[in-house]
């Protein structure tokens, strides 16, 4: 199981670290300089994220999505509410989000509640996207198996045909997390990491460091 070839790919995390004085007490406003400072430092789609979900099973699932809007409300995302994921967040509406920006290296998790968003959110977002990806979305029955590529494409021009301002349909929408906990992590030389979790409480936020 041990691999001598894959053991010796490291990356010297030669970074300056952080400590509790450099954060800001509010965690979006933190996610928020970071996420700045990704894109100034030219990260490709800093926005992408991992979500992780798990259903009534227990049996975790994850991939990657964008994240289309975030604030103090929660962070946003957008998907087939037909789709595994969406299935698995009807039956339990708790999701982490892990954010990976290699470049700086810098790494941000989030964990909270899960709702959707509302028609007029999710009606805006998808009136505002390019119309294949609209006629891709209303055409693909999404986590499902479908006969071949082909078929997809099929659809997708049969749409088309149809007309260039399809509406939302009623199994398309958006989430929001709400965020219960963050982590915000910087990388170190050593693997002597820096590491802070802010903790949701009723009188606001907690930040605490944890070892690497």
């Amino acid at each position: 199981m041990f691999d001598p070839e894959l053991a010796a790919l490291r990356t010297n995390y030669d970074t300056p670290g952080i400590d509790v004085g450099d954060l800001d007490p509010d965690p979006v406003e933190q996610f928020r300089r970071w996420f700045h400072e990704a894109m100034a430092a030219g990260v490709e789609e800093p926005h992408a994220m991992t979500l992780a979900t798990a259903g009534r099973d227990g049996r975790p699932s994850a991939r990657t999505v964008l994240l289309k809007g975030y604030d103090r409300e929660g962070f946003v995302f957008f998907t087939n509410y037909e789709s595994r994921k969406a299935v698995q967040l009807e039956e339990n509406p708790r999701a982490a989000l892990v954010f990976l920006w290699s470049k700086v290296h810098r790494q941000v998790r989030v964990e909270g509640n899960v709702a959707r968003t509302s028609p007029e959110v999710s009606d805006a977002y998808f009136a505002s996207r390019p119309l294949g990806a609209r006629l891709s979305a209303i055409a693909s029955p999404q986590s499902r198996v479908v006969p071949s590529r082909e078929w997809l494409e099929a659809r997708v021009e049969e749409l088309r045909r149809a007309g260039d301002d399809p509406p939302r349909p009623h199994y398309w929408g958006g989430y929001v997390v709400r965020p219960v906990e963050f982590e915000f992590w910087q990388g170190r030389a050593d693997r002597l990491h820096d590491r802070f979790r802010y903790r949701r409480q009723e009188t606001g936020w907690v930040i605490e460091r944890l070892a690497p």
